[in-house]
């Protein structure tokens, strides 16, 4: 922008776009997104279709989710009896709070709900936290690396944030069949909330909330996350003087909303596995 070579629109359509591997049709072969038309045809994300790879929501998913499981079992391994330190007393504290939150809501006996709540919690709390970066620092970076994209923020992806919802989903599924049986599932999704004769009707219902789930958790937290990173784009627009006096404010106000987000989706999915485990 200082350069002034970059349009507004082409800075916010650049922040944007994710680093794009896929196949495309027009070169007849697997390739990057490409960001300069002096090396060839410009390629788009959406032209590589169904099978682009989104790898930088890949890159930042899979490391922060990396250096948790790292953080937390060094932390567990160096635990004492006594007195904690600040970190050791930092992680019991986020435990406590998740295994609280368990306990309050779901009252059945499983030992996966504890530790996925708590992966599900810390896990998309540091994805969120990567938009308290500031914008250019690290596509700047990967830009001197010959890395045209570069978005940190894996939750700004409807991918990534799909992708958890749907795995949500599929232990919604497997618990409600384990629970009730098959015919007990199925049961429930015809012969409820109107009586029997009413079952083509309670069917669609209950079709249409249990698909409602999975939608519901991606895009809360999707739209969220990416209207925040918009509005950091946005700031970092203005000028320079400008940019301090409000990306201060609405960072610290951003930690209230990465952490919320995080919190959301935790509790939605005890809830929404307790209600897999509940007969009615």
């Amino acid at each position: 922008m200082a350069s002034g070579t970059v349009t507004s629109s082409e800075y916010i359509s650049h922040h944007l776009t994710n680093l794009t591997f896929g196949y495309h049709e027009k070169t007849d072969s697997w390739r990057f997104v490409n960001t300069d038309p002096a090396h060839g045809e410009l390629a788009l994300p959406q032209e590589f279709g169904f099978w682009a790879i989104n790898v930088d929501t890949l890159l930042w998913s899979v490391g922060l989710g990396v250096f948790f499981l790292w953080f937390f079992s060094k932390i567990a391994k160096r635990v004492t009896a006594g007195v904690p330190g600040n970190t050791q007393n930092f992680i019991e504290t986020v435990i406590e709070f998740v295994d609280d939150n368990v306990k309050g809501i779901f009252h059945y006996k499983n030992p996966l709900v504890a530790p996925l709540s708590l992966t599900v919690f810390v896990w998309i709390f540091l994805m969120n936290a990567m938009d308290l970066v500031p914008v250019d620092w690290l596509p700047y970076i990967a830009g001197q690396m010959g890395l045209g994209y570069m978005k940190v923020v894996p939750t700004t992806d409807v991918n990534a944030t799909g992708g958890m919802a749907i795995s949500v989903f599929g232990l919604i599924v497997y618990y409600s069949i384990k629970q009730k049986g098959l015919g007990g599932f199925l049961k429930e999704l015809s012969f409820q909330p109107l009586p029997k004769i009413f079952l083509p009707f309670n069917l669609f219902l209950e079709v249409v909330g249990l698909l409602a789930k999975p939608v519901s958790l991606a895009l809360r937290l999707f739209g969220n996350m990416y209207a925040g990173e918009m509005i950091f784009i946005l700031i970092a627009l203005l000028p320079f003087w400008m940019q301090w006096v409000l990306s201060v404010p609405w960072a610290i106000f951003h930690i209230l909303i990465i952490t919320l987000q995080a919190f959301i989706f935790m509790v939605l999915t005890i809830v929404y596995l307790a209600m897999a485990h509940d007969e009615h």
